[in-house]
């Protein structure tokens, strides 16, 4: 019997409402043998006010957010599964977009939560953040990711971010039959400060057998879910 995707274990029997494409996509893992590459365009990379900037700046050092806004921006994103430091079964989410002047990467590697009902997102070169991921399948095959709370983790700091400066993330994931093209939609919205950064687009994917290429992985790897 073939293991499970880590998707297909944290949706359940939810996974199999997603519309093929995307089924297929999700599916990625070591047991099938596939990596996914995605190519295409962010058609808007939009960010809140203007007090955002330094925030976003500053995770940009660690490949979290991207700092700058954009329109009709390139972009490739790169799910490559492997095994991780701590024996893990990891799936990069790693998204590099094509911004005038220097390309701009925004990193994730993602895990099967310890109760394996949901994945964990560690976010970034250094994985110091990590969240856990809710996933559903919409009644139209799309799929919506939620995020739950961020925890911070570095050596002997292990803490949750308050809510005044933390943020929750919305992912919706489609496949537009009449385009052969997935769509994405991304918002990241804090409760008391309202939307601060979000993109949207289209791409199309090709599959290929697993290669873990240089730079792919994170410079550190947290175990603490």
């Amino acid at each position: 019997m073939t293991t499970p995707s880590i998707f297909r274990t944290a949706m359940g029997a939810g996974f199999d409402r997603l519309h093929p494409q995307l089924r297929r996509r999700f599916s990625v893992g070591l047991a099938s043998g596939e990596a996914c590459t995605g190519r295409g365009v962010m058609h808007r990379i939009w960010h809140g006010g203007a007090w955002v900037k330094p925030f976003l700046a500053l995770g940009a050092t660690r490949n979290i957010l991207v700092p700058r806004p954009g329109r009709d921006v390139p972009f490739v994103i790169e799910n490559v599964p492997y095994t991780d430091t701590f024996g893990r079964e990891t799936v990069s989410f790693v998204r590099t977009f094509a911004l005038p002047g220097r390309p701009r990467r925004f990193d994730a590697q993602m895990v099967l939560s310890p109760k394996k009902d949901r994945v964990l997102d560690y976010l970034g070169t250094h994985q110091h953040l990590a969240s856990d991921l809710h996933l559903h399948a919409e009644p139209d095959g799309s799929l919506l990711i939620r995020s739950g709370e961020h925890r911070f983790r570095e050596g002997a700091l292990d803490f949750r971010v308050p809510e005044l400066i933390g943020a929750t993330a919305q992912v919706r994931e489609s496949y537009d039959d009449a385009t052969d093209r997935f769509r994405i939609q991304v918002e990241v919205v804090n409760k008391h400060f309202g939307p601060l950064f979000g993109y949207e687009g289209t791409f199309e994917a090709s599959y290929t057998d697993i290669h873990v290429r240089p730079g792919l992985r994170p410079v550190r790897e947290e175990r603490r879910a």
